[in-house]
């Protein structure tokens, strides 16, 4: 297969070429999460105060319950052709999937420059390093671009080639993880008990569900806009629904589990407060330098360009008359200028729980109204009549209100606004957390807020 970008925007994916298979999933969310950029929030955990047990069980148990309901997300896209947020306009309306790709793209932005940030973080430290200079603006710059330039490059390159890139980067990265653990055994010690006196949230119970949330839940769930852009290449015909969620429940549980666990593996045995990368490369012996600078390049490849891919997906369904390649440039452009701003401006402990909850909430919210209304039409989406938008006309089953089901979206927004009143972090207390004693519950506030406020809408008469 010679290099060449794929054109493919969010029109529907012909039956041709619908040749992906369910496994896919594994070699897509493991191989993409195998990176820094997730490894860091094992690191957080730590950072939070928690101990090792504390934090994998934080880990394991938040990214298991986000895992069961993004898994079903991904039969949004299997059954429209297409991705996540058109599919959606079945049930917010064909131009109320715009919320959809609003959100999608805040979520990818997201998590394009925090791994343009800890690449280029470890690209400085290990050049400090190696050539034992002090490291510098200028040279945080250079990783920086150049973890930039090698995304967009994949990401343009779309869906097939960032399947078999990410095949390489699996177990490059595994090989990594495994001498990292050989390196750093002398210094891990798995009784660590965390430090209770820079506990986040001041006590145990709200700093460990802090964790599970920001460490755990929030991963999984910052692909329920995503996982259609892989799924719309799987055969309806030759697969089944089945087949389609298990297979990235298990991925998301792999892919997501794994990294973290490691990072707070990392953090453990070479501590640092202000940098995962800089602990990380400080505290590596000579001989693993290499391997880590290139292997950490290689890592960021694959979970960039998946949230970089997706980016361009979603800003070409909000601009419709932009193609993916345009689309994808510009976000490319907008997310790496995010990082460059963000890395001397803002404390990064708090910009990552805090962004991270945030947008975690508007995901939430977004997901229970359609998986919900997904249920209610029992699976059924009308693949012409979702792509109505997109070819500039009007009319269809999903035209609800101007394009819009009005009800939805306003849930959407409830939902969202109660998730944020219930966030609860070191920097921010919402209303509806202070009043339960400052517990974080901004997830549950958001899936329970949306889908009663929509129930209740819906009986309002039209």
């Amino acid at each position: 297969m010679s290099p060449s970008f794929e054109i493919q925007g969010v029109d529907t994916v012909p039956s041709s070429e619908r040749t992906g298979k369910p496994s896919s999933f594994l070699s897509i969310f493991v191989g993409s999460n195998l990176s820094l950029s997730v490894m860091v929030f094992g690191w957080l955990s730590i950072l939070y105060g928690l101990g090792w047990w504390q934090s994998v069980s934080a880990i394991v148990v938040g990214t298991f319950i986000g895992s069961i309901f993004v898994s079903f997300s991904s039969l949004l896209g299997w059954r429209a052709s297409t991705n996540n947020s058109v599919a959606s306009g079945a049930f917010f309306g064909v131009k109320g999937r715009l919320v959809a790709s609003f959100v999608g793209l805040l979520l990818c932005i997201q998590y394009v420059a925090l791994t343009v940030w800890t690449g280029g973080e470890t690209i400085a430290a290990g050049w400090e390093r190696i050539t034992k200079n002090e490291s510098s603006d200028l040279t945080t710059a250079i990783g920086f671009s150049i973890i930039a330039v090698s995304i967009v490059v994949f990401a343009l390159l779309g869906y097939r080639w960032i399947v078999r890139l990410n095949n390489f980067v699996a177990p490059a990265m595994l090989i990594l993880i495994a001498l990292t653990i050989i390196a750093l055994w002398g210094s891990f010690d798995p009784s660590y008990a965390g430090d209770p006196e820079v506990y986040a949230l001041g006590t145990f119970w709200p700093t460990w569900l802090l964790a599970t949330l920001t460490c755990g839940l929030a991963g999984p769930l910052s692909y329920a806009t995503q996982t259609g852009d892989w799924a719309r290449y799987i055969s309806e015909t030759s697969h089944s629904a089945r087949d389609i969620v298990k297979n990235t429940f298990i991925a998301l549980m792999i892919g997501l589990t794994i990294p973290t666990l490691f990072g707070a593996f990392v953090a453990v045995a070479a501590f640092d407060e202000n940098s995962f990368a800089a602990g990380y490369v400080a505290n590596s012996p000579q001989w693993l330098l290499i391997p880590l600078l290139l292997v950490a390049i290689i890592g960021s490849l694959g979970q960039g360009s998946i949230n970089l891919y997706s980016m361009g997906l979603d800003l070409d369904a909000i601009l419709p008359r932009l193609s993916r390649l345009q689309s994808t440039a510009l976000v490319a452009g907008v997310s790496t200028g995010l990082v460059f701003i963000g890395k001397f401006s803002y404390d990064a402990e708090a910009a990552v729980t805090n962004s991270v909850l945030f947008l975690t909430c508007l995901a939430t919210s977004w997901l229970s109204i359609t998986l919900y209304s997904f249920g209610l039409n029992k699976g059924v989406i009308d693949k012409e009549a979702v792509q109505i938008f997109n070819k500039r006309t009007t009319g269809g089953i999903y035209w609800f209100t101007n394009g819009w089901n009005v009800r939805a979206v306003i849930a959407w927004v409830i939902g969202s606004l109660l998730g944020i009143l219930g966030v609860s972090t070191a920097d921010y207390v919402g209303a509806l957390s202070n009043v339960i004693d400052g517990l974080d519950v901004s997830i549950p506030a958001a899936a329970i807020g949306a889908i009663l406020s929509y129930i209740l809408l819906n009986k309002v008469k039209r």
